[in-house]
């Protein structure tokens, strides 16, 4: 974890440079809570795009840590652990879209539900249109149906946790460390199926804070 920032707070869509961390685990979670309430009610009232343009690519441009200082330890079933879990299925996503690929087309054959059309990816979808979605599921976030949003990337986790599982099955027999590693990821995804799930409820009836 990096250390803690001693900068003031700025509460703007367009960068989380300047944002605090905190010793204090009640003002740490008190800041996530303004941070991402503040964050998303701003982009919102930005007709342009502009600003939720900037945040969809603040991951990809200026890398993960500073968001994980603000919102990591947030409650998972929260408005500031929903955004984290969005970025960090973003950046997951990007930093290996062809293994994302794998996973999903085997996800997509072996779930039985309609997990992989409420995600949304084309079929096929090969590494660049799982780039394409991960970035639209978040655009959404800020800029659409945050629970709409919150759903498909839910969906979108359960689709790649099943292709994981399934992958650590073949690779099982002759390179049980690269199972293992699918295993885990299929588990964390899963956790973040749930997570997600469990938000866009939460938003819906109007208790996600």
């Amino acid at each position: 974890m990096p250390a803690p920032f001693h900068r003031p707070v700025r509460l703007s869509p367009e960068t989380f440079d300047n944002l605090l961390g905190s010793h204090d685990p009640a003002e740490q979670t008190r800041m996530a809570h303004a941070t991402a309430s503040a964050l998303l009610a701003r982009v919102r009232a930005d007709g342009s795009g502009v600003s939720a343009e900037r945040l969809v690519a603040y991951a990809t441009e200026h890398g993960i840590d500073e968001v994980a200082e603000l919102w990591a330890k947030s409650p998972a079933v929260s408005l500031p652990g929903a955004l984290w879990r969005l970025y960090l299925l973003q950046v997951s996503i990007h930093a290996d879209p062809s293994l994302a690929a794998l996973l999903h087309e085997r996800g997509r054959v072996e779930l039985p539900s309609v997990d992989a059309l409420v995600a949304g990816a084309p079929v096929p979808a090969g590494p660049e249109e799982l780039v394409a979605l991960i970035d639209t599921i978040l655009r959404g976030a800020f800029s659409g149906d945050f629970a709409i949003a919150l759903e498909r990337a839910a969906a979108f986790c359960r689709v790649q946790a099943s292709g994981s599982t399934h992958i650590a099955d073949d690779y099982d027999p002759t390179e049980p460390d690269r199972a293992s590693d699918l295993t885990t990821r299929a588990s964390r995804l899963s956790a973040f199926a749930h997570d997600l799930t469990a938000s866009a409820a939460a938003w819906r009836d109007g208790s996600l804070t």
